[in-house]
């Protein structure tokens, strides 16, 4: 198995989602054709409407992971700055 991930922009997904919808061959079919698997199919029709638009929920599930992250990144620079002092207070005696 590959360790070798993927990443696939916003506009692809929002197209084989909609291709998925309104082909007339399956969800595999569409998938192989695509060069991805069925299940990534399936994932992004959970993320995105038939028409390829994101609802409104999964934004702003998106956006609150966004700050999460951007929370916990700021939080590991205050530990850092917080220690910093006593580090530099130490070395120059």
């Amino acid at each position: 198995m590959s360790n070798n991930r993927r990443k696939y922009d916003e506009d692809f997904k929002k197209r084989a989602v909609r291709m998925s919808y309104s082909s007339e061959r399956g969800v595999t079919e569409v998938a192989n054709s695509l060069g991805v698997t069925s299940n990534m199919i399936y994932r992004w029709r959970k993320k995105y409407t038939p028409e390829g638009e994101m609802p409104q929920m999964s934004q702003q599930q998106d956006d609150v992971n966004q700050l999460r992250s951007r929370i916990a990144e700021l939080e590991e620079e205050n530990y850092i700055l917080k220690k910093a002092p006593a580090f530099f207070a130490k070395n120059q005696k």
